[in-house]
């Protein structure tokens, strides 16, 4: 009887191959671009047939569209999580722009940008973009409405602040794709001074958060 053991291998259910196909989708997105996103692209990076990605997804602008999708939603949960953890809207803004405003976030930012100079030519990708935009708008809204409510913050019109933030955001994260490194502080607090104005909140109190749950 030979020694060797033949492992078995484990299929995979079609919910969890499609998963890891898209998850394969946005990791790619992100580190190369939307335009190296091709069956073959994902199926050397998962070591399987071209055939097995296109059974999930026939067509390249689908997948395309899902990771980038994938990317950003994973990002938006990352930077404020839907599920509350007791903390308050104030906190939860200041976890946000820590995150949303350093070189950790210019990945993200080049999706955002390459994706939707893409759409412009993809109307399933422009879709998604749609969605995505609609759901970051909201999430921060959501905090925003929340903090008005405790009494933290003074707005008039929560949607039309996310949507000044969020444009702030979008032209910080043109500078992701430049070469330079200059980032004055003033230039990169710009999302988080827009915020304090307009939420009637005193300069700093958007700055370094501390742990979550703390004072």
């Amino acid at each position: 009887m030979s020694s060797s053991v033949q492992r078995k291998r484990v299929r995979k259910s079609p919910e969890a191959r499609r998963a890891e196909i898209v998850e394969a989708g946005a990791a790619v997105a992100l580190t190369e671009g939307l335009e190296c996103l091709t069956l073959r692209r994902i199926a050397d990076e998962l070591a399987v047939r071209p055939g097995l990605i296109s059974h999930y997804f026939p067509s390249v602008e689908d997948l395309v569209a899902e990771a980038f999708g994938d990317a950003a939603t994973a990002e938006l949960d990352r930077l404020l999580p839907p599920t509350p953890d007791g903390d308050t809207p104030t906190r939860h803004l200041a976890r946000f722009f820590a995150h949303a405003t350093g070189e950790t976030y210019d990945d993200i930012s080049r999706l955002w940008i390459n994706a939707r100079h893409l759409s412009r030519y993809r109307p399933v990708l422009r879709d998604r973009v749609a969605e995505q935009e609609s759901a970051w708008r909201g999430r921060i809204e959501g905090v925003i409405r929340e903090g008005v409510e405790r009494g933290e913050f003074r707005t008039e019109d929560p949607r039309a602040t996310a949507i000044q933030i969020l444009v702030v955001l979008d032209g910080l994260g043109v500078h992701a794709n430049t070469a330079t490194g200059d980032r004055p502080a003033a230039v990169t607090r710009m999302a988080v001074t827009t915020a304090e104005r307009e939420l009637g909140l005193a300069t700093g109190t958007l700055d370094a958060p501390g742990p979550a749950g703390g004072a």
